[in-house]
């Protein structure tokens, strides 16, 4: 079970850490604007865009990942045991 947990956190902590980093670079408009969750910007460039694409890949990494280690394999394990007793 530390397993599992381990890696939904460290899925959850890099992948976050990364999400944040494009966000600020790309969401965030001004200091005293909205931080992190901003529009995107209007017209991007090729790479703007395929960093807007790794972002949102990353938050739904970052979410779906750390639900699978922390709740999907766990109540997988569970009903595998239960069922084979």
């Amino acid at each position: 079970m530390a397993d599992e947990f381990m890696k939904g956190l460290a899925i959850a902590t890099a992948s976050g850490l990364i999400w944040m980093v494009l966000a600020g670079w790309y969401n965030t408009p001004g200091f005293e604007d909205t931080q992190l969750l901003g529009a995107d910007p209007a017209d991007p460039s090729a790479l703007e865009a395929i960093a807007l694409i790794v972002k949102e890949g990353l938050f739904w990494f970052m979410i779906l990942g750390a639900v699978t280690f922390w709740i999907v394999l766990p109540a997988a394990r569970e009903a595998r045991a239960r069922l084979a007793n």
